[in-house]
């Protein structure tokens, strides 16, 4: 097991050194944690506790995940205990071999928060190699003729080990004849020489036989041994002697193979053959590098040299003549270093994505540069390249850390491009470069955006459920759900209850739909509160405005106010003196229209007239006036069918009915109201009604037959045979007793009675005035007797008190303009909605004035006048209320209290009345 270099040797050092050393170590190991553990130590085993040296407690491990960055895994941590274990096969000769110091530098990574801490663990030599011999035997010729103290060099063995487990010693078996002498190299290493002791006898002995011990200072001790045969041989007086016994050399690396490195020079003072000398490495079976000439001693580079693999070389060379006398000598060749590596740029521990919300000086990831030069050719020099939100900091040698250096984020940038340059201090200067790509995660910093501040929209009303109002639109550039907007409506102007009854949101589109049928008479505008929000943690939102404009559409008819029915329906009467000069104010007619803006814009028309030309109608006033004055032959009493029309396209309209009498008292029109038919037996009049249908029936029929036989007649005859048909023939017959008929509109005006006698004649009247087409007449509020003078309940005349002396409304207290002012016949419609409706709200507050009793128009308070002129028994409930939506374009006269005389004249004794018609009309 290996144990922290901190912890060796301590009890060896004194107490009083204790606090100052601890001090020492704890900096140290702040800086840097050591381990010394032997070679060859099984997988598994502990190196140290790593997590008790970094000063994490157990519980800590699963979050700060403790591991091993290095090239080669040598070694792991536990993630359950957190020692530092062995995870490969640890050969210190195999890793640092013949180093004296042997040492693994390796990061160990933790996160949560991201750290890094640097751990050596020595590596210390084992005694597990054997020196070796590169020969089991060697042979040895020696002249006999050899003097004493000579000495030969022997095959030295090797020894993977270092120090003293390394080869320390040979030893020689004994003989009189040989010693052996030990001798250092440069580099350390040592090689064994045989001395010769005393001269040899080739005829004594030919050969001797030596065995060569290698050994080691071991634990146990370890050894090997080589054979040695020397082979006595004839007389060779003189040996060869090199010029020099060492040879010094220094090549740089880049040299290329062919070239000669140096050429050694030996003599030999014999003759003939004995002085041939031939050269050769004395161990050539491990030199690879270089080739030497065996004739002229030049040594040749082979392959390339490395000088990161190795440094130097150490070679024995031998130069041996044709008598087989031998000389060595040494070459050592020094490789010297040259800036052919460029650094390396390694990254580690680099996360898949940053989150947008790293805060400045978090660490990203850690990267190493490796530069296998030595010296300046291996300093570098590490920078960032471009604008970038991030820096390296050095952590170590030739170690640095990759940090955030500014505010990311991702919707503007989404990802970088990390580009590391390293550059050496060599001459010329190498560099590299790596890249990486960091990409930058998404966080929901960003919150909905509507496309518009504020939405409004107009939808007109009266639009289908279901339909689509407006589409609002938000965008958020996150992603994912962060990006993911969904809309909701979060406050309105409506009831909070009834806003899902008027409208709704689609979530994903943000359509807006309407939930009913919108009236812009009772909600013309309301607005919404719209919230789009993300799906983010925490979700974020954002609000807008939108106004929905309800507009307006032609969908009321206008309603008629003034003149009202009775309370059985009837049309009321109206009387008018006879000397009504023309322009004379009769009655005006007042309707209203819920609607608005040209919708309500109501134009009055006369659409039948019992004496066409009699009578006038303002077309925006509703004002009725004498047209010309009252002949001779004009009946007393005329009906009148005014159409008010709006402005709308197609344009509605409703009509009114007025019964005119002109009499110059009540009494003298008195006669004519009080003859009324009795009432008819209900049984009776049904029996008249399916009378009168089958009649009609049959009327419709016969008509039908004649219209199919006049288009024969007019394929096929002349145009002579249409005289018949003619409209201006009439059929005239005696009136009978009408029975109540509603009131509408037909192509033709006529009027229809029956009489007492059950007889029935139809009158078809002349149309004085073809109506346009673009009159149509739909039904109103107000409704009269289309056939005038013929149904009505019994006349209760002779039942009424006596009339008043002014019972006759005054023009100035007439419905309408005030005064006997004239309004404009083609006032101009306001320009725009607000006066409109503003113009409305001031004639209802005069309409309101005028009924609740604070009117001026003449007689009692709240009577409007009407108990002065017909009794103490007729008062308002006998007058149509037109205080609401009372509209008069064109006109900007008010109800005033001006009780003037019509047309500036004292009224005549009596005046005129108001009465139910019962009377039939006699021509």
């Amino acid at each position: 097991m290996g144990s922290g270099a901190g912890k060796s040797g301590w009890a060896e050092r004194r107490p009083v050194l204790f606090p100052f050393l601890l001090s020492l170590f704890c900096l140290a190991l702040s800086e840097q944690i050591h381990y010394r553990i032997p070679e060859e130590m099984p997988e598994g085993s502990v190196v140290g506790n790593l997590a008790k040296d970094l000063r994490l407690s157990v519980h800590e491990l699963p979050t700060r995940k403790l591991r091993v960055s290095s090239e080669k895994p040598y070694f792991a941590v536990s993630a359950e205990s957190g020692e530092l274990l062995v995870s490969s096969r640890l050969d210190r000769e195999q890793i640092c071999g013949k180093k004296s110091a042997c040492a693994l530098e390796f990061e160990v990574v933790a996160e949560n928060p991201l750290n890094f801490y640097h751990v050596n663990v020595e590596i210390e030599d084992v005694n597990d190699h054997t020196p070796k011999f590169s020969q089991n035997s060697f042979e040895l010729q020696i002249s006999e003729s050899t003097k004493s103290g000579a000495r030969f060099i022997l095959g030295s063995a090797h020894d993977a080990d270092i120090g003293t487990n390394s080869l320390q010693n040979y030893q020689l078996s004994p003989d009189d004849h040989f010693s052996l002498v030990i001798k250092e190299k440069l580099d350390g290493s040592k090689y064994p020489e045989l001395v010769l002791m005393t001269p040899l006898d080739r005829e004594e002995q030919k050969s001797y036989h030596l065995t060569l011990t290698a050994l080691d200072f071991g634990d146990p001790p370890l050894s090997s041994a080589a054979q040695i045969q020397v082979l006595v041989t004839d007389a060779n007086d003189n040996p060869p002697v090199f010029s020099q016994e060492l040879y010094r050399v220094e090549l740089p690396e880049n040299v290329l193979p062919g070239t000669t490195v140096l050429r050694v020079m030996a003599t030999d003072q014999d003759d003939g053959v004995n002085a041939e000398i031939t050269f050769s490495f004395t161990e050539a079976g491990q030199i690879t590098q270089f080739d030497l000439n065996s004739n002229t001693g030049e040594i040749i580079i082979l392959n390339t040299l490395d000088f990161e693999e190795v440094k130097e070389y150490s070679i024995v060379l031998e130069a041996k003549d044709g008598g087989g006398m031998i000389a060595q000598c040494t070459v050592e060749i020094e490789v010297l270093d040259i800036n052919d590596n460029a650094p390396e740029v390694v990254f580690q521990s680099l996360p898949d994505f940053i989150m947008e919300d790293t805060k400045l000086g978090t660490h990203i990831a850690l990267l190493k540069i490796r530069d296998k030069d030595s010296g300046h050719n291996g300093e570098v020099i590490c920078k960032l390249e471009g604008d970038v939100p991030f820096k390296i900091l050095t952590s170590s040698r030739n170690t640095y850390k990759l940090v955030t250096d500014g505010v990311l984020d991702r919707e503007q940038t989404p990802g970088y491009n990390i580009t590391i340059t390293a550059t050496d201090k060599g001459k010329p200067p190498l560099s590299s470069s790596s890249s990486i790509t960091l990409h930058i995660g998404d966080v929901n910093d960003n919150m909905p955006v509507f496309e518009r501040a504020s939405y409004v929209v107009h939808i007109a009303e009266n639009n289908p459920p279901g339909a689509s109002i407006t589409q609002v639109s938000a965008s958020d550039p996150d992603l994912g759900p962060n990006g993911h907007v969904s809309y909701s409506i979060v406050a309105s102007d409506l009831e909070p209850r009834a806003l899902s009854s008027y409208v709704s949101v689609n979530p994903q589109s943000g359509v807006v739909f309407a939930q009913r049928a919108f009236d812009h008479e009772q909600l013309r505008a309301f607005e919404l509160m719209l919230q789009a929000s993300d799906h983010g943690s925490p979700a974020l939102s954002s609000n807008v405005s939108l106004r929905v404009l309800v507009s307006d559409r032609n969908d009321n008819a206008p309603r008629v106010l003034y003149p009202a029915l009775g309370p059985d329906g009837s049309a009321l009467f109206d009387t008018v003196p006879r000397a009504a000069q023309p322009g004379y104010l009769v009655t005006k007619v007042v309707a209203v229209d819920a609607d608005s803006g040209h919708n309500a814009w109501l134009s009055y028309h006369v659409l039948q007239a019992s004496e066409p030309g009699l009578f006038s109608v303002g077309l925006r006033t509703g004002e009725v006036r004498t047209a010309r004055a009252l002949g001779d032959r004009d009946a007393a009493r005329q009906r009148l069918l005014v159409a008010v029309r709006d402005g709308g396209q197609p344009p509605l309209s409703a009509t009114a009915t007025l019964l005119l009498v002109f009499a110059d008292s009540l009494q003298e029109a008195l006669p004519d109201l009080s003859d009324r038919p009795s009432p008819s037996d209900p049984q009776a009049e049904l029996q008249f009604y399916l009378v009168v249908a089958l009649a009609l029936i049959s009327v419709l029929f016969l008509l039908a037959v004649i219209l199919a036989v006049a288009l024969h007649l007019r394929r096929s005859s002349s145009p002579a045979a249409w005289g018949c048909f003619k409209p201006g023939l009439c059929v005239k017959s005696e009136p009978g007793v009408l029975p109540n008929y509603s009131e509408g509109t037909l192509p033709y005006s006529y009027n229809l009675c029956v009489a007492h006698t059950g007889k029935t004649e139809f009158n078809f009247l002349k149309c004085s005035e073809q109506l346009s087409s673009g009159q149509n007449i739909l039904s109103g509020d107000s409704s009269g007797a289309l056939f005038p003078f013929c149904n009505s309940n019994e006349s209760t005349s002779h039942q009424q008190a006596p009339p008043n002396t002014d019972w006759r409304f005054s023009q100035a207290q007439r419905p309408g303009t005030s005064g006997s002012q004239n309004g404009d016949e083609t006032g101009t419609w306001p320009n725009n909605q607000f006066d409109t409706e503003m113009l409305q709200a001031m004639i209802l507050a005069s309409a309101s004035e005028a009924a609740d009793g604070s009117s001026t128009l003449g007689g009692g308070a709240g009577t409007m006048g009407l108990s002065a002129r017909y009794g103490p028994q007729f008062t308002l409930q006998h007058v149509p209320d037109y205080r609401q939506n009372v509209y008069i374009p064109g006109s900007n006269a008010t109800l005033t209290n001006a009780a003037g005389k019509r047309d500036g004249k004292a009224p005549a004794g009596g005046n005129g009345n108001k009465k139910k018609s019962g009377k039939k009309e006699k021509k």
